[in-house]
C-alpha cells in the first residue's frame, strides 16, 4: 500500500472513530428522548460510514479488486436508520414523553 492510500485510509477511520463517539455523547448527555435521536442518527451514522469505507478503500488497494461489502454495510446503516429514529420519535409522541424546553430565565 502506498503513503496516499495509508494517509486516506487511516484519516477515514479517525473520522470514523470521532464521529462515534460524538454520536454516543450526544446519546448519553442530551436531555430528552427526541434530543437523544440525533446523536445516533446523525453522528454516529456518518463515523460508521466513514469506518466501512476505510474499509472499502484499504481492501480495494490491498487486494486490487473493489471491494463492496463495505458499501452494502453503508447503504443498510443510510437506509435504517432514518426508519429506526422515525418509530422512535413516534412511539414517544404517543406515550407523551417529556420535552425538553428552555426556560426564559436561563442564559
Amino acid at each position: 500500500m502506498n503513503a496516499v492510500g495509508d494517509f486516506v485510509v487511516s484519516l477515514l477511520a479517525v473520522l470514523g472513530g470521532l464521529f462515534c463517539l460524538l454520536g454516543s455523547l450526544g446519546l448519553a448527555k442530551l436531555p430528552d428522548v427526541f434530543m437523544r435521536l440525533h446523536g445516533p442518527s446523525k453522528a454516529t451514522t456518518l463515523g460508521v460510514g466513514c469506518a466501512a469505507l476505510a474499509s472499502v478503500v484499504y481492501f480495494t488497494i490491498r487486494t486490487s479488486a473493489p471491494s463492496l461489502g463495505g458499501l452494502l454495510v453503508i447503504l443498510f446503516v443510510v437506509m435504517t436508520t432514518p426508519v429506526s429514529a422515525h418509530l422512535i420519535a413516534t412511539a414517544a409522541l404517543h406515550r407523551r414523553l417529556p420535552q425538553w424546553r428552555r426556560d426564559e430565565d436561563q442564559p
